[in-house]
C-alpha cells in the first residue's frame, strides 16, 4: 500500500465525502457537469482549492502535444478527479485514469460516477 501523508489522505476522505453529499443531494440521472459544479461547490464549502476543466501539457519524446489533457478536477494541485455519470465503468475509464495520474506526475485520483442508485458503488480510489 502506498503511504501518501497523513494531510493527502485528510483531503481524500473530504474528497469522497463531498461525493457522497453531492450524490445525497442531487441522486443519479444528471449530467456529469452538473456533479462537476454541485462538487466543485462542496468542496468550496470544505476549504479546499479546487481547478476545473485544468489542461496539462502532454509530453513525448521531448516536445509537447498541441493536445494537452483536460482534468476535470483537480483539488489541492494533488488529487485528480474524473467525473462520469454512465449506466457502467468500464476498464478503458480506470486506465484513462491512470495515465492522467502517470503523464501528469501526481499519485491519487478519484474516478467518481454519479450515475448509480449507491454513490459507494460508483467510485473507484486510484493510485499510482
Amino acid at each position: 500500500m502506498w503511504d501518501l501523508g497523513e494531510e493527502l489522505e485528510a483531503k481524500a476522505r473530504e474528497v469522497v465525502d463531498a461525493g457522497f453529499q453531492v450524490h445525497r443531494e442531487l441522486g443519479p440521472g444528471l449530467l456529469e457537469r452538473v456533479y462537476e459544479s454541485a462538487l466543485v461547490h462542496e468542496l468550496g464549502l470544505r476549504g479546499l482549492r479546487v481547478q476545473r476543466q485544468i489542461q496539462v501539457p502532454v509530453l513525448y519524446k521531448g516536445i509537447a502535444l498541441e493536445d494537452p489533457l483536460r482534468l476535470d478536477l483537480l483539488v489541492e494541485g494533488a488529487i485528480i478527479i474524473e467525473i462520469k455519470s454512465l449506466e457502467t465503468i468500464l476498464a478503458l475509464h480506470k486506465a484513462q485514469l491512470l495515465s492522467y495520474l502517470r503523464l501528469s506526475g501526481l499519485h491519487l485520483g478519484f474516478l467518481m460516477n454519479f450515475n448509480v442508485p449507491i454513490f459507494k458503488d460508483g467510485i473507484r480510489r486510484i493510485i499510482h
